[in-house]
């Protein structure tokens, strides 16, 4: 490996500092194994480290996936908590709210319906969107800050 050394160093000189000089570099046969056993050490790290980075390729695609399919089931939960469905005693509200508008002609303001009824804003509010398949809320003609409740 001693006379490498020197040769070795030449390869680190610009080219055209020895454009015309060629060295000869000779190499032992011990000196040969050696160096194709670092080639041999060297392809096998190689090798693993590709086999390595397509095990972490593959663990993330199924991270991926499984990302995935918990962003559907979220979406699912989500959407089930979103809906409305009435509860017992605002089935029981509507009805009265619909027994009312339809005494009425089948209009009536928002407030005094809500009034009628001695409900708050809050739960007078749920109740009308709980109740969209059956009634329709319009802005008033005369005053459009005030809401008429029409059955449909």
């Amino acid at each position: 490996m001693s006379n490498t050394a020197p040769a070795i160093n030449t390869f680190g000189s610009s080219p055209k500092d020895n454009f015309e000089s060629h060295q000869l570099i000779t190499l032992s046969i011990s000196d040969y194994k050696s160096i194709f056993i670092q080639i041999e050490k060297l392809n096998d790290r190689i090798a693993a480290l590709e086999s390595h980075i397509s095990a972490l390729e593959a663990h993330q695609s199924e991270d991926m996936e499984h990302l995935a399919r918990d962003i559907a089931l979220d979406r699912q939960r989500l959407a089930k908590l979103e809906k409305v469905e009435p509860q017992p005693l605002q089935k029981d509200r509507a009805d009265i709210l619909r027994a009312l508008i339809a005494a009425n002609g089948g209009k009536m303001l928002a407030k005094d319906a809500r009034q009628k009824m001695h409900l708050s804003k809050e739960l007078f509010s749920m109740l009308i969107a709980s109740m969209g398949d059956y009634l329709e809320v319009k802005p008033l003609h005369s005053d459009k800050r005030k809401k008429v409740l029409a059955l449909k």
